[in-house]
């Protein structure tokens, strides 16, 4: 009983991290507020000002990106496709994670940024892609990292398709561009309010 009882005690702060590190993968509660996000998950935030110190992109723009991407999920991914309504045959595309970065795509982030242990299931991983993006996004089509509908629009049809204006063909993306400029502007005018009381430090959310 003695053996077993301080097993359990060496056990408890492995359980109490286990929980906590659940707990950060959880979308946060109040995701229409960027104050509200970073106040709950200062790991988050503490991402967010490394991204913008690595690649210049203002912390609203990747975020509002996030949102339309994955809704803040860390394992989201494209719906199965189903033959015939009941055999699956696969997904849309590699797409994964909080950015919902492509396999291809992901692997040249890392090879460029020499960041080979990333996960797209990690928060700061997934922002600093964004970031990375957006970086290339401005130096190969001149887009501006504060123009988050075009950034969107990158995003999404590659820097190739979007030289290409594939995008003008679909009515659908350019709305959904619209609603990821419309979030970028809120998150940015929340973000202006806030941002002098945000504070770094968080390991866990």
């Amino acid at each position: 009983m003695l053996a077993t009882h301080s097993h359990l005690r060496l056990l408890a702060p492995l359980a109490g991290l286990l929980i906590l590190g659940g707990c950060s993968s959880a979308p946060p509660r109040q995701p229409d507020n960027i104050c509200s996000i970073f106040e709950e998950k200062k790991s988050w935030y503490d991402a967010a000002l490394d991204m913008n110190e690595r690649w210049g992109t203002p912390v609203y723009v990747p975020m509002a990106i996030i949102y339309q991407e994955s809704g803040f999920r860390h394992d989201a991914r494209p719906p199965m496709r189903w033959f015939l309504g009941i055999i699956p045959y696969g997904r849309a595309s590699s797409a994964y994670g909080y950015s919902q970065a492509k396999t291809t795509t992901w692997t040249d982030y890392e090879n460029e940024t020499g960041n080979g242990w990333s996960s797209r299931e990690d928060f700061a991983d997934a922002i600093d892609f964004v970031g990375w993006y957006t970086h290339k996004t401005q130096r190969t089509n001149g887009v501006s990292k504060w123009d988050a509908r075009s950034q969107y629009l990158a995003y999404h049809e590659g820097w190739g398709g979007y030289r290409n204006g594939s995008y003008r063909r679909k009515a659908w993306l350019m709305r959904v561009a619209d609603k990821v400029d419309q979030r970028s502007r809120r998150y940015a005018a929340q973000y202006n309010q806030c941002k002098d009381d945000l504070k770094r430090g968080g390991w866990f959310f």
